[in-house]
């Protein structure tokens, strides 16, 4: 079933807020400092930040959607554990973002496969399908940068896929949930000086540093995993690789919607500093010798994380953790050397 639902952005809607990457039309590239030299494998402070503007959002069918707009960024499109800088064009107007979530727990989806055509004036400008990404301010999100037409109105169409099934597993309430396409359309205004009023920020004695900008303040519900006081069940042992931070919780029992009795382990992997969410992964684990799948899931309660049921959990066990394919996003600037060679771990729970 598709359903739209046009929105008119209305000054309450509007709001700003802060992301880590590049700019700008035609001349504004060059604003966009050099990368720092010889970065570190791991999350560091990016050369400059810059401001986005907020367009509007709106509930299409089982979600919720918030769309915005900043300058043109650099960043990095992801295959395997290979990086692809895709670069600023001449005619890059804006770099567009979306992010969605269920309504209800306010939980952000992954992987759910966004595409965006924007017109002015009933005239097709661009279409391009929206990179799952990663910043430090925002978390996970949907981006590209896409072409205009100078300032005016403009109607940026977005299609929402669906959560493929086969990639992430749904748990408790989640089963059954976000497996309808829907589209819906936001209307905006859009002129060369807002966007060049937007907030910049150069950081030349920082970058480069490992730390990360801090999150944004933003209408839109950020994708984090929880301080380890406030996962639910038991924290059994954390363990660190590619600069990415696993922690490995043992819940009383596996959650409605996963197959197999006895305990279940729920390995939430993260960020460093801001501990947002890292999706996409393909986990391969053994509990004391014997194998056990940690499938991609989404739970109400939990949120995103990988998990599997297992027999038992006793104090002393080994978890050994393999990432099989590092976190599968687009980079923006300070995540784009991280999470990529990512070793074996071994947790002691």
């Amino acid at each position: 079933m598709n359903r739209r639902a046009v929105l008119r952005v209305g000054a309450g809607l509007v709001g700003a807020g802060i992301v880590g990457g590049c700019l700008q039309t035609e001349s504004r590239s060059v604003r966009s400092p050099p990368l720092v030299e010889d970065r570190p494998d791991a999350v560091y402070y990016p050369t400059h930040s810059e401001g986005m503007e907020m367009v509007g959002s709106t509930t299409v069918g089982e979600y919720e959607l918030a769309a915005m707009y900043s300058y043109p960024h650099r960043f990095w499109e992801i295959t395997g554990s290979d990086t692809n800088k895709k670069e600023i064009a001449e005619s890059h107007a804006m770099h567009f973002m979306a992010v969605i979530w269920d309504p209800e727990t306010e939980t952000v989806l992954p992987n759910a496969g966004l595409s965006m055509e924007l017109t002015k004036d009933g005239s097709l400008i661009d279409q391009s399908n929206m990179y799952a990404m990663l910043s430090q301010p925002m978390g996970l999100h949907y981006g590209n940068n896409v072409d205009g037409d100078g300032d005016g109105t403009y109607t940026a169409t977005i299609d929402v896929g669906s959560v493929p099934e086969d990639r992430v597993r749904r748990t408790g309430d989640f089963q059954g949930r976000f497996t309808e396409p829907v589209s819906t359309e936001i209307e905006f205004d859009y002129s060369q000086s807002t966007r060049d009023d937007l907030p910049y920020t150069e950081y030349d004695d920082a970058a480069g540093e490992r730390e990360a900008l801090g999150p944004m303040d933003s209408m839109a519900p950020s994708a984090t995993v929880p301080p380890e006081a406030d996962l639910p069940g038991e924290v059994r042992g954390t363990a660190t690789s590619g600069d990415a931070k696993f922690v490995v919780t043992a819940q009383d029992a596996p959650p409605e919607g996963v197959e197999g009795d006895g305990r279940y382990l729920a390995v939430f992997a993260h960020t460093p500093y801001n501990r947002m969410v890292l999706p996409s992964m393909q986990l391969s684990g053994a509990l004391a010798g014997d194998s056990v799948a940690l499938e991609p899931t989404l739970d109400p309660d939990l949120g995103y994380h990988y998990g599997a049921a297992v027999p038992d959990v006793s104090s002393g066990d080994s978890l050994s953790i393999t990432v099989e394919t590092p976190p599968q996003l687009s980079r923006h600037e300070g995540y784009e050397t991280a999470f990529l060679e990512m070793s074996d771990v071994e947790v002691t729970l």
